[in-house]
């Protein structure tokens, strides 16, 4: 589904971005997969992704089926209002293809809590009933899980750690270098860092830090 999304800015002029929602397969149960604010933003990128959620679910049994989605703007340019209006109206637009029994969005790049209780409160303003099912990633006080805001991080730990084991290569006193460093690579970063490894390098989209030393994680 591929949908305009117009928003008055904050200085009173209209802008549009497009946005899309990708259902892959829905055999499994109802869609499952995130939404994303990126300039770069593709219908191809989002067809992709919702075909590897498909393959992500069935992998760990989850009885979910293979969806994504995502606006083509760059969320750094709007402010906290106008960041507001695009997710509601956003989610409005793909109102009839989602829903706890047909497709539960997500948090992904450069979306969070935040959003996902923004698209929960339209979702239930238009069909006239609070459904906290309709997304995930929500605030805790919203109906949240414990341990959502790091479960990426911490899978990516899990993964590198289980890698790690194969090769014989011992975690403790192990040498990382993460790259990116928003919720999910600072969260990982920090878990590596507290199982006894020594975080010598980290990068996001502004800069690179390294110290052969190792580097303070929280810091």
């Amino acid at each position: 589904m591929i949908v305009d999304v117009p928003i008055e800015l904050d200085n009173g002029t209209i802008a549009h971005y497009e946005g899309y929602r990708v259902q892959h397969n829905l055999s499994r149960g109802p869609g499952k997969g995130g939404v994303r604010f990126h300039q770069d933003v593709t219908l191809s990128e989002v067809m992709a992704l919702s075909a590897w959620m498909s393959v992500k679910n069935a992998a760990v049994n989850v009885p979910y089926g293979g969806a994504k989605g995502g606006i083509r703007v760059d969320p750094r340019t709007l402010s906290h209002a106008e960041l507001e209006r695009l997710t509601r109206r956003y989610t409005s637009e793909i109102n009839i293809i989602i829903g706890p029994t047909k497709d539960i969005p997500a948090p992904d790049v450069n979306t969070n809590a935040q959003v996902m209780a923004w698209m929960m409160d339209t979702y239930s303003m238009n069909s006239g009933s609070t459904a906290t099912g309709v997304v995930t990633g929500k605030p805790i006080s919203l109906g949240g899980s414990l341990g959502r805001h790091e479960a990426t991080g911490r899978g990516v730990f899990v993964v590198g750690s289980e890698a790690a084991r194969n090769i014989g290569l011992e975690i403790k006193g192990a040498r990382v270098a993460v790259q990116g460093f928003g919720n999910v690579g600072a969260v990982a970063a920090k878990l590596f860092q507290e199982a006894g490894a020594t975080v010598v390098a980290v990068q996001d989209h502004r800069t690179t830090l390294y110290n052969p030393a190792g580097l303070d994680v929280p810091a």
